[in-house]
């Protein structure tokens, strides 16, 4: 396989360096105030005579995550660039291009010092309704507008505003894409996974809006560059430090305490941030709740970036999470088992720009682990149940910006390990190293307002001789106020996470390998279209199917034991998701509905004991029928004001009908003097419906200027405004109903710091 790679790089090469005998235009926009680089800034080149009078059709490029714009195969002859970016003054500039490599023209742009009455809508990429072909731009400031009970903003409270995103509630941690289960979605920051990324307490994710640059949002239909799930994609990029000055940020909650600290290691050239945050919910919201929160949580993210020449830049970053605590409650006398997962992932990210070619090429070096455990053995002092995943990955990403076509490629090789022990009866122990790589291509062809993606993924598991193609497809169409997208293709996924859905509290995954011939696999379909009838409005609608074949679930019992034990299953995803926004000068709002439909289909010997049938057809405990999330921000005074409102129908659960105890027939058994094992005696798998879940949540934030360089916030924050008592779970054994959080008042502030 590499060998035909090398070849067609070659080839792009040679044809990069003949389009350069016109010539081209490329650099980077950043922020002249701190170096950040400015995502989505419009370049334009204009052709111009000796007089500096138009000639012809202007070429253009928007900036990408890195600030990085590309104009390929321009004439020679003299232009003028024009560079702009909402909230900063605009530059226009002559430049002659020459034939021969593209010239680098870098641009800082002033921050704009006068008043906003309007926000140029070609601009701007992200919000709430910016949704094409299943994949949505999130940008820090959209997540700063949720209320949630912390100063500065979380990304996991904006993702829950996603109508195709059903969450188990404040506790848990866990995240359902359109469908799919948590370990079924690919999290990566900076190009390194996470696997288990959102904390123990729902509102809080390891990802504060103050170190992102920005996210996209695949929920489903991804192109061919992501691989190795089958639900969804959460690509993080985080932001570089400030380049010119020294900042820091500090605040207080009853829920977490944070600080952040930033600034130049070589001015202009290169940079750090490093940003912690702790919980602080037994001294502080457990008190304001009266209410036991055994939530103990925290994370450290570290990064260094440096431009090393004007054509290559390099980045450092590595991040620490860590949770534990309590899902549940005591409602039985039984107390509820500690579960504990700890993420650290380190990598380097190296972007180089060649002078003979349109080409961007990025390289990637990283280490993930994700550590969960559950439970303790009080006999050896070790926990009940452990697994851990892992894996070393290198990958190179390529580039080639031809005249109408972008053409991506790449390839990646990376070593994964796993490891279980499930310390109870009957319980598996494993560990397994395997070795995967593979290859993408993916070129992007443009035709006025129609865009056209066609992919495909080669993926390869030597270890098992299995290999995989994986066709992707992707169109947009773009006239005037109007867009209509489509994305499809075909994933597979050969890591599964088994979890225990029969038992809601129940957080714990245990990390396995496909066990059968074939491994889990879905068709992905989606067709959207949205409409901007007027510069501050948006509506979007989205159809969407998912087709899961192979899927591996855990296997259904009446016994209390856990293991990697899996039993064959297919499922279906049917849904429509819906969003309307409206951005006016001084008010935001966003409107969003789900409806949607799961089916699984599991398959196993034992099913024919229990129902007279070897095929049960259920729908999941994640099948949300209807989600609504309705979001509105406005500034009074001085003051910033949100309310979110969700509401979410009922989701499955199964019914107990009784309980016995079961007693081994392997020998007469002693009925007086045997107490048997404990067994629940079911109804149907999920054939019940948790009552529905509503609640409103408010903030109000006011930023005060002490001096020169220095703020300090306030915030005040309801959370379940109306004291809403929503079910989170029964508990299995003894039918007690566990409810979500109740009313929370939040009070914090946020002091920061620049030079």
């Amino acid at each position: 396989m590499a060998r035909p790679l090398l070849a067609l790089f070659v080839a792009l090469l040679a044809a990069g360096s003949a389009l350069a005998q016109t010539g081209g235009l490329r650099g980077f926009v950043t922020g002249a105030d701190d170096g950040q680089p400015l995502i989505g800034a419009t370049v334009l080149a204009q052709p111009v005579d000796a007089d500096g009078n138009p000639q012809g059709d202007p070429r253009g490029s928007a900036t990408d995550i890195d600030g990085l714009y590309v104009i390929p195969r321009l004439d020679v002859g003299p232009y003028v660039v024009r560079v702009s970016y909402v909230g900063y003054e605009t530059q226009s500039e002559l430049v002659t291009i020459d034939a021969g490599p593209l010239r680098s023209y870098d641009v800082a742009l002033a921050v704009e010092t006068g008043d906003f009455e309007v926000v140029v809508e070609s601009e701007r990429s992200a919000g709430g309704a910016r949704v094409t072909a299943g994949v949505q731009a999130i940008d820090p400031k959209d997540i700063d507008i949720v209320p949630a009970p912390d100063v500065s903003g979380d990304l996991v409270s904006y993702l829950t505003t996603s109508p195709g995103v059903v969450t188990t509630g404040d506790r848990g941690g866990q995240l359902f894409v359109r469908g799919g289960e948590p370990s079924q979605n690919l999290v990566l920051l900076d190009g390194m996974a996470l696997y288990q990324p959102f904390h123990v307490l729902g509102f809080y994710s390891a990802f504060p809006s103050d170190i992102l640059a920005g996210a996209d949002l695949y929920a489903g239909g991804y192109p061919a560059r992501f691989g190795g799930q089958v639900s969804s994609v959460l690509d993080i990029q985080t932001r570089n430090g400030n380049k010119r000055e020294f900042a820091a940020a500090a605040s207080v909650a009853p829920f977490v305490s944070a600080a952040r600290v930033e600034g130049p290691l070589i001015p202009g050239a290169a940079s750090f941030v490093v940003s912690g945050r702790k919980s602080v919910v037994e001294e502080g919201a457990s008190r304001i709740v009266d209410q036991d929160l055994p939530y103990d949580f925290g994370d450290v993210f570290g990064k260094v970036h440096g431009v090393l020449t004007p054509n290559a830049q390099l980045s450092v970053q590595g991040i620490h999470t860590y949770d534990r605590g309590t899902i549940g409650e005591d409602v039985g006398g039984d107390v509820p088992e500690e579960v504990g997962y700890r993420n650290t992932a380190a990598g380097l990210r190296f972007l180089y720009l060649p002078n003979v070619s349109a080409l961007r090429a990025e390289i990637l070096v990283n280490v993930s682990q994700l550590e969960s455990e559950q439970g303790l053995d009080t006999l050896r002092n070790v926990p009940l149940r452990a697994s851990s995943i892992g894996r070393l990955n290198a990958e190179t990403n390529l580039t080639f910006y031809l005249p109408s076509v972008d053409l991506h490629t790449g390839v990646f090789v990376r070593t994964n390990r796993l490891t279980s022990e499930l310390r109870l009866a009957g319980g598996d122990n494993l560990e397994e190293y395997f070795t995967e790589a593979g290859a993408y291509f993916e070129p992007e062809l443009r035709l006025g307002g129609l865009s056209l993606q066609g992919g495909l993924r080669i993926q390869s598991y030597p270890n098992d001789g299995r290999t995989y193609l994986e066709p992707r497809a992707r169109v947009v169409w773009q006239g005037g106020s109007h867009e209509l997208s489509a994305a499809g293709g075909l994933y597979h996924q050969e890591v599964i996470g088994v979890n225990d859905r029969r038992d809601v509290a129940n957080v714990f995954t245990a990390w396995t390998r496909a066990r059968d011939e074939e491994v889990p696999s879905a068709w992905h379909g989606i067709v959207g279209y949205r409409v901007t009838p007027a510069p501050w409005l948006e509506l979007v609608a989205e159809g969407y199917v998912k087709f899961l074949d192979n899927l591996q679930v855990a296997e259904w019992t009446a016994f209390p034991r856990f293991s990697t034990g899996t039993q064959p299953a297919t499922g279906e995803v049917y849904g429509l998701d819906t969003r309307v926004e409206v951005r006016a000068r001084n008010a935001y709002a966003y409107l969003s509905y789900g409806l949607s439909e799961v089916t699984y289909d599991a398959q196993g010997p034992n099913l024919e004991l229990w129902y007279g049938t070897e095929t049960l057809r259920f729908n999941p405990p994640h099948d949300r029928r209807h989600q609504l999330n309705a979001l509105v921000s406005t500034t009074v005074a001085g003051v910033d004001l949100s309310a979110r409102f969700q509401f979410g129908s009922g989701l499955p659960f199964t019914r107990a009908l009784g309980f016995d105890r079961f007693i081994s027939p392997n020998s007469p058994p002693d009925v007086f003097e045997t107490p048997g094992t404990r067994r629940v005696i079911y109804e149907r798998p999920y054939n019940g419906r948790l009552p529905t879940f509503h609640r409103l949540d408010l903030s109000a934030d006011r930023t005060f200027a002490l001096s020169a360089g220095l703020d300090l916030t306030a915030q005040i924050a309801l959370i379940n405004a109306y004291d809403r008592a929503n079910v989170f779970y029964y508990d299995t054994f003894t039918l007690r109903r566990v409810d979500q959080l109740p009313l929370i008042p939040s009070f914090g502030i946020k002091l920061a710091v620049n030079d």
